[in-house]
């Protein structure tokens, strides 16, 4: 004989009901131009920090530019809190990594951006 199948009843799920979160468009709006300015003054000083270096490479080796270089770098933090700009003003209260991120992407953009006006600048048309 055929063995009985078992019927399963199906377990209802509990029902979940998406809420969104509030969304503050004019505090988004505001961290977003912050953001931008921050960017546009790393970008003003990558660029003139790429002159130092190719002026530093022609009268003493590469490595001095190098020094010069990350050692803005690293002062970038103090350089946009002289233009009053503070980056921990990006990130939010329960969203700390915001500030770092963006902190990450203009470090990048600072040392390509010098890294490419300073191979510019050291080369043919420019030297």
């Amino acid at each position: 004989m055929a063995k009985k199948r078992k019927v399963v009843k199906e377990s209802k799920e509990p029902e979940y009901e998406f809420v969104p979160p509030d969304f503050d468009e004019r505090e988004f709006i505001l961290k977003d131009i912050y953001g931008t300015k921050m960017t546009l003054v790393v970008t003003v000083v990558a660029i003139i920090m790429g002159f130092i270096c190719s002026l530093i490479h022609k009268s003493w080796e590469w490595y001095g530019g190098i020094v010069v270089m990350f050692a803005v770098m690293f002062a970038l933090g103090h350089i946009l809190k002289l233009v009053r700009l503070d980056p921990a003003m990006l990130s939010s209260g329960s969203e700390s990594t915001g500030g770092t991120k963006s902190m990450l992407g203009n470090y990048f953009v600072y040392l390509f951006l010098c890294l490419a006006v300073w191979t510019l600048t050291i080369n043919a048309p420019f030297a």
